[in-house]
């Protein structure tokens, strides 16, 4: 099954937006038994969240909110948690050496269920200056204007 497919649980529409991506990879998300059932039930959301490696090596995803479960007690959960995402050992070091670089960025994409397991789908991503947001709203335009004369001149 290719990178981020599965039954598609939140994206992060703005990412795409604001930052150029240049390359995708999936991660398994360490989650708490209440988190995987919000998740389940599509209350996440991606907006501020980011991902960041800390001190031990580790990857982290930060600032993802899993609200909680109505049905959870005291087990519930903080909605903004940092969570472990589980990678190989050399997809971590590929991704701090991408980091590395100036202007390069972790954010997550799409969290999805891919056979019963809630996995994101991470983007190496350069932040776009406002002239490329701008040029980018107009090259769409000009390809839906294109599409819709193409389609006119078919009727």
């Amino acid at each position: 099954m290719p990178k981020g497919t599965g039954k598609v649980i939140a994206q992060n529409k703005k990412a795409r937006h604001d930052f150029s991506i240049e390359e995708t990879i999936e991660a398994g998300i360490v989650l708490r038994g209440t988190e995987i059932k919000s998740i389940r039930a599509g209350r996440i959301n991606l907006k501020d969240s980011h991902a960041r490696i800390d001190r031990n090596g580790e990857l982290q995803l930060v600032n993802m909110h899993i609200a909680p479960y109505e049905q959870g007690n005291q087990f519930n959960h903080d909605p903004t948690r940092s969570r472990k995402l589980l990678l190989h050992r050399k997809e971590i070091d590929k991704l701090i050496g991408h980091i590395q670089q100036k202007g390069y960025s972790l954010v997550p994409l799409k969290v999805y269920i891919k056979n019963g397991v809630a996995k994101a789908l991470i983007g190496v991503g350069k932040g776009k200056k406002k002239y490329d947001k701008r040029e980018d709203s107009k090259r769409k335009q000009m390809k839906r204007d294109a599409d819709r004369a193409i389609k006119e001149s078919m009727k």
